[in-house]
């Protein structure tokens, strides 16, 4: 497989005159407003939401058509150029970082939505419409888009599908793979491809599920036909306090014990709700060690009947406090708080680094505690908030991007989350992926074996890793490093990784 050369290996010229050649060929396919490459107009692509980690391309592409799409590829695999396919830049483990080498191709200019089916119940969008905007659309028709991440406002349907994004919403719905029939895009090489179908089956190997939540590393999506389902009649939220981590946690798996799987069920620990009471005044309970949010939605019978189980299973858990949402306005607020958690965690500190790993339900305080002993070990401050009902975890560490010692730490601790969730019978990610932050925790996760089998998968679409390459699958010599970064560190005894 002929990889990309290493940045390393080129001088300052060679740089130069590598960008020449890429700028050269991309403007012979697109108009120059369309092509992006003085460092002044790269720089705002130099990272997404993770922003400990930042590189240049040589240049950014921004089409307008399909046609331009499929033709910066053939350009970009007939030089050799890692192309790095970009929607809103909202994606929290470096997913979108350029490739110092090659070409980022923006999606942001395809942003129309092209049909809306209300007898299907679907919508055919481009790639870079936001993902709150397929539901403002359908609205009208009493229709709307379930997966509901809190960046719905700004993130794309496009880095959605690259991510296999969820939201606060995804524990009764479903994430993105669940709400997408069909998936159109290209190939390294160019080729227009097509994934699922809008009929119930489709032909063939279901390779809409190997393309959704593969980072751009398989192909580079430029349309989507999503699943859009009726607006409820009625939601309502509660607001359960407790007054112990653990009671709080095992309330989460005591409702869906239950049988009860709720509109959405999140979690916050006292410092988050702390934060987020300061920004956005949701009326949170402040004096409690953890709240739960739990909302149910469906015909005015069901939501009061099942707010009234839910309610008494809650109260049978420990809750020392429970609040329900009078109408839609506070229903909102609770939610504003916390889809605003993100943000919150912003005014706290210069930088924060979001995870994102999965563990069994039953295991939520037993993470909480192992997260607040790292706390004091690696002495940094992290707040955690929770899709408690699938056990997807979100612990925001709060740390200074501008102190490497800080950063060092902050690296450590995140792996330590990381692979903690996975000894508790976890996984290192739940909906925001690999990109570049988890490529040493895939280390501990997979086995040699399985990367190599990832890796084929690839190469199957991408032979020469032209598509976000670097990103994701670990190779065997990194995972060999890190292993004996492990063993200096007296973290293990031995280099053969997975750990657990």
């Amino acid at each position: 497989m002929n990889a990309p050369t290493p940045a390393s290996e080129l001088s300052a010229l060679e740089r130069t005159q590598r960008q020449s050649q890429i700028v050269q060929a991309l403007l012979a396919v697109l108009p120059p407003h369309a092509l992006l490459w003085h460092s002044e107009d790269t720089t705002p692509y130099e990272c997404d939401g993770l922003t400990a980690y930042r590189q240049r391309p040589l240049a950014v592409a921004l089409p307008e058509t399909e046609a331009q799409v499929q033709a910066v590829l053939k350009a970009c695999h007939a030089l050799g150029a890692p192309v790095v396919a970009r929607g809103a830049g909202t994606g929290l483990s470096g997913g979108a970082m350029p490739h110092p080498l090659g070409v980022t191709l923006s999606l942001a200019r395809f942003n129309q939505i092209k049909s809306i089916d209300v007898t299907s119940r679907t919508a055919v969008v481009q790639a870079g419409v936001r993902n709150l905007a397929i539901s403002e659309a359908a609205a009208p028709y009493g229709l709307y888009y379930a997966p509901d991440p809190s960046s719905q406002i700004a993130c794309t349907i496009g880095g959605n599908v690259a991510e296999n994004s969820g939201g606060v919403h995804c524990l009764k719905y479903g994430l993105t793979v669940h709400n997408v029939l069909k998936v159109r895009g290209f190939t390294i090489e160019g080729e227009l491809v097509e994934f699922g179908s809008e009929a119930l089956d489709a032909p063939g190997y279901d390779l809409l599920s190997v393309l959704i939540g593969s980072e751009g590393m398989l192909a580079v999506t430029v349309e989507v036909t999503v699943r859009l389902i009726p607006k409820p009649q009625l939601a309502r939220c509660i607001m359960a306090s407790f007054d112990d981590m653990r009671k709080a946690g095992d309330a989460v798996a005591a409702v869906i014990a239950a049988g009860i799987i709720p509109a959405g069920l999140e979690m916050m620990d006292k410092p988050m709700t702390i934060a987020v009471e300061a920004f956005v005044h949701a009326g949170y309970d402040l004096n409690a060690a953890a709240i739960l949010l739990c909302e149910s939605d469906g015909t005015p019978e069901e939501v009061e009947e099942e707010i009234g189980r839910m309610s008494e299973v809650l109260r049978q858990a420990g809750a020392t406090a429970i609040a329900v949402s009078r109408d839609e306005a506070e229903r909102l607020r609770y939610w504003s708080g916390r889809k605003n958690a993100f943000p919150a965690s912003g005014r706290l500190a210069p930088d924060y680094m979001c995870m994102d790993s999965t563990i069994p339900r039953k295991r939520l305080a037993d993470i909480l505690a192992a997260i607040a002993q790292m706390e004091e070990k690696y002495q940094l401050r992290c707040l955690n908030v929770f899709h408690a009902g699938d056990g997807n975890l979100h612990p925001l560490i709060l740390f200074d991007a501008n102190d490497p010692d800080q950063l060092h730490r902050c690296e450590l601790f995140g792996a330590d989350i990381l692979e903690t969730s996975v000894a508790m019978g976890g996984t290192v990610t739940g909906e925001h992926g690999v990109g570049v932050e988890k490529l040493n925790s895939m280390c501990v996760q997979f086995s040699p074996a399985e990367n190599a089998q990832m890796l084929g998968l690839k190469r199957a679409f991408d032979p020469k890793s032209l598509l976000n390459p670097g990103k994701v699958i670990p190779t065997h010599n990194r995972c060999a490093e890190y292993g004996k970064m492990l063993v200096r560190s007296g973290q293990i005894s031995h280099p053969d990784l997975p750990r657990f």
